[in-house]
Parts: C-alpha cells; sequence; structure tokens
C-alpha cells in the first residue's frame, strides 16, 4: 500500500506542485520513514486522530495504513491538494481515513470536533506556538499534539512558553533522531485543561499574532 501511495504521489505530482518537482522516490521514502518514526514514541491502536496541514498526506497517510483500528481526520484547506487525498484514500481502500477542507480555527470552534480527538498530528506547516492553537483545543484532556520540528525545536519550545500556559498544554516529551542524515525532532505536547472557549482565535490570527 505505502509502495502504491508512493507511485500515486509520484504522479500526481507531475501535474500539481504536491511535492519538489525534483523530489525522487527516495525523498519520499525519508518522509514516509519520519512520519511512522512517531510511531517508536506513541501507541496510536485505536486512538481518534487529526492531522493539521495535510498537504501530500504526510504523516497521516502512512501513519493510517499502519494503524488499521484508528480514525485519521485530514485536515487541509487547499483545494487541489484535499480533492489529491480523497482520491488518495479512495483509491487505497482507507476506510479508517476522512478528508475535510476546511481550516482548523473553524473546526475548533465547531461542538464535532473541540475536545474530540485523543492525538493530533503536524508536520512541516507551522511553528510551535501557532500549532498549539490550532492542535490543543480540539485535543480530549490529556489527549497528546505531535510537531515535527527540525534543528530549531528547542528554540520554538522555548517561544510557546505563554501559549502553553494560557492554552492548557504542558511538553511532555521531546524525541530527536536523524532520517536520511538529517537532525529530525518531534515534540509531544499533553493537553492538561480544557482551552479557554476564545481559542482559536479568528482564521490567520494565530500565525499573525502568535500567543
Amino acid at each position: 500500500m505505502i509502495d502504491r501511495y508512493i507511485r500515486e504521489l509520484l504522479e500526481s505530482n507531475k501535474k500539481q506542485n504536491l511535492i519538489s518537482r525534483q523530489a525522487t522516490e527516495k525523498e519520499i521514502r525519508e518522509h514516509i520513514e519520519d512520519s511512522e518514526y512517531l510511531r517508536t514514541i506513541v501507541d496510536l491502536k485505536g486512538l481518534r486522530v487529526l492531522d493539521i496541514g495535510s498537504g501530500q498526506g504526510f504523516p497521516a497517510i502512512p501513519l493510517a495504513v499502519g494503524e488499521p483500528e484508528s480514525s485519521f481526520v485530514l485536515v487541509e484547506s487547499d483545494l487541489k491538494k484535499s480533492m489529491f487525498l480523497k482520491g488518495l484514500v479512495f483509491e487505497l481502500g482507507l476506510k479508517n481515513v476522512e478528508v475535510i477542507r476546511a481550516r482548523i480555527e473553524e473546526l475548533g470552534k465547531n461542538s464535532e470536533f473541540r475536545s474530540r480527538f485523543d492525538l493530533v498530528t503536524c508536520r512541516a506547516v507551522a511553528e510551535l506556538p501557532v500549532i498549539l492553537e490550532w492542535g490543543l483545543p480540539v485535543l480530549n484532556v490529556n489527549g497528546l499534539l505531535a510537531a515535527w520540528k527540525g534543528a530549531a525545536a528547542d528554540e520554538e519550545i522555548r517561544a510557546s512558553q505563554k501559549a502553553l500556559e494560557i492554552l492548557g498544554g504542558k511538553v511532555r516529551q521531546v524525541t530527536n533522531y536523524e532520517i536520511g542524515g538529517k537532525k529530525r525532532c518531534i515534540v509531544i505536547v499533553q493537553k492538561t485543561k480544557e482551552c479557554p472557549p476564545q481559542f482559536p482565535r479568528r482564521v490567520g490570527m494565530a500565525k499573525k499574532r502568535p500567543l
């Protein structure tokens, strides 16, 4: 199934810019390995997972393939990328995946999504203070947020202290590793209490004025 995913991604990338035009199969497999690394840190079995900014399917598609007993909601606001994801889910026959074209700020205010998930994932979308405002409101209390980061992870964690205090989050684990010779990091944040009702703020505010 992963091989089919790679073929679909490479083929679709010829028509639309999902990843770098020069991306090789080796590089895509490294993205997949990076996505799957979360399974060495967190037991995903049976969890309800929401992925923010799913784009070309990392990390959610590899995780969903490996965890058929978990359910995944992929949130992507871009029309072309969301259509690619919906087609991919159909082609792969992934019954545990739903793709939603929406802004995460809107879902965070929706009672069907707010405080409904066990795990939120986010890879290569925004800096940590922004991800916290987007992700913590849709988590259950004690749920986990997993943010993929690079060399600047420590700096982003320091910049997130205010957001953590306001939103009710605590950094539980920081795991450093290497994929393809590149330093990678996954920051795990636990939601410790309900978020104040005014968060997330309206679309665009988290990036424009980070907490």
